[in-house]
């Protein structure tokens, strides 16, 4: 880990291939089922870490979400997590947090939850097994000891305009009517935020970021001035309202920045999720623990990829600045199988088949190995295995989209495996995730955040 080698600096001596998979497979911890996996040595190896960050190789592999919340389950029976942390927009993950907790104080919101592309990174079967299981565990404890389930991602520009008006309507009607004047900047807009970035940067329309800041600083002096006078469900309505100001103030310089670059909206929308991660666990108090899960291109280090290199920063690299040992970063992969994808953006969830892995690829060498499924430590593993995982290599990214005929330039890039995770974990065959389908939807209870809007 204190290595600085960039990524595509090359050290004396490596092994062949052959030899390095084998000795992969001589330090992989094999497991068959997921949910009877034992993940005890993963737990010691996690010991007394604050942050888990559980990624993904793709946003459609149903392993990949099986065995995260087969380790979140245990991190929050065994050693007391209180907070979930995913990449989906804060308003939507907000209508999960309310099921599994048991809040009913609210209205039923009339806009559907996870509805927007990729309806399905969200709304499918694993994530609702794993939400059902949330909200009976829950069930058991005090409101306050109640495990959580938090967005971090800021898309939602628009649904959190809106619950800041809802909250406001309610709570301070004077500041509402503050709050619609100072955001009226934005809703020309609403239809397609993309286009109040595009009008801004083409000198068409004048920037809102004032507005949104200072909305954004009225809840945040709020807060600061009720924050020791309200109780547990007070505070937890304002910091909600906190959380989706700051959204739209972020949301609001994502949107121009995305028309200069790729690197700026990246570094912006990380900066966000790492911020957001921050205040969540600052507002569960001093001995709260967090679970983080998104895509590998989120967690694993970006300083040990590409990425960095080209001045991208993300939520991995932040939280080992943050937290040091404390935060510990887990990598997915897979060799072959099937994934939920679509062909573009916007477009229909698809079945697909994925690609046997790359020969110059770490699956590559994961494949070989021989062994299907493994817990591979990366952080305590061998100085040997460590030498040979930080011989740069390819490595595979599916995010929603999947070209498996321009593989190589669309789903791979350069990165240094042992500086990236602290561990990985290891598929050969997987299959796609399961799109939750609109049958089940009205057998779903009246505040489920997956019953369809129209029911």
């Amino acid at each position: 880990m204190n290595d600085e080698r960039a990524p595509s600096e090359t050290p004396s001596v490596y092994r062949a291939p052959a030899e390095v998979a084998r000795l992969i497979a001589g330090e992989a911890e094999p497991f068959e089922e997921i949910e009877r996996a034992d993940v005890d040595a993963l737990l010691r190896r996690i010991g007394d870490a604050r942050v888990v960050l559980l990624g993904e190789a793709s946003h459609g592999t149903g392993e990949f979400y099986r065995f995260r919340a087969r380790v979140t389950k245990a991190l929050i029976e065994q050693k007391g997590f209180t907070i979930v942390a995913v990449e989906a927009d804060w308003p939507d993950a907000e209508r999960v947090d309310e099921y599994v907790r048991g809040w009913s104080d609210r209205p039923v919101r009339e806009w559907q939850a996870f509805a927007r592309f990729p309806s399905w990174m969200w709304r499918n079967e694993e994530v609702h097994s794993f939400v059902e299981w949330l909200r009976t565990y829950n069930e058991a404890r005090e409101p306050a000891g109640r495990v959580g389930f938090y967005g971090l991602d800021l898309y939602s520009l628009y649904t959190s305009v809106h619950e800041v008006l809802n909250y406001l309507r309610e709570k301070d009607p004077a500041l509402e009517k503050i709050a619609r004047a100072r955001y009226g900047c934005l809703m020309p807009f609403e239809g397609d935020p993309a286009q109040y970035g595009e009008a801004v940067v083409t000198e068409q329309y004048r920037d809102c970021e004032g507005e949104a800041a200072s909305m954004l600083q009225s809840l945040l002096r709020k807060r600061l001035g009720e924050g020791g006078e309200v109780g547990q469900r007070e505070g937890e309505r304002l910091f909600d309202a906190t959380r989706n100001a700051a959204l739209v103030a972020n949301a609001e310089q994502y949107y121009r920045t995305m028309f200069y670059g790729h690197v700026s909206s990246w570094n912006l929308r990380d900066t966000h999720m790492m911020e957001t991660l921050q205040a969540t666990l600052e507002f569960r108090g001093g001995g709260s623990k967090a679970v983080v899960w998104a895509h590998n291109s989120h967690l694993g280090d970006a300083a040990a990829t590409r990425m960095g290199q080209m001045g991208e920063i993300n939520v991995g690299h932040l939280c080992r600045k943050a937290f040091g040992n404390a935060a510990y970063l887990v990598g997915f992969g897979t060799h072959t199988g099937t994934v939920a994808a679509a062909s573009g953006w916007g477009g229909r969830v698809e079945k697909k088949v994925v690609r046997p892995s790359h020969p110059q690829s770490y699956e590559r060498l994961m494949h070989d190995s021989g062994v299907p499924r493994f817990l591979l430590p990366l952080r305590t593993g061998s100085e040997a295995l460590r030498h040979e995982l930080t011989n740069p290599r390819l490595e595979r990214a599916i995010g929603v989209i999947y070209r498996p005929e321009t593989e190589l330039q669309s789903h791979y890039f350069p990165a240094v495996l042992a500086r990236q995770f602290d561990e990985y974990v290891w598929f050969d065959e997987t299959e796609a995730v399961q799109p939750l389908g609109d049958a089940v939807a009205p057998a779903l209870p009246h505040r489920h955040p997956f019953r369809l809007l129209a029911d």
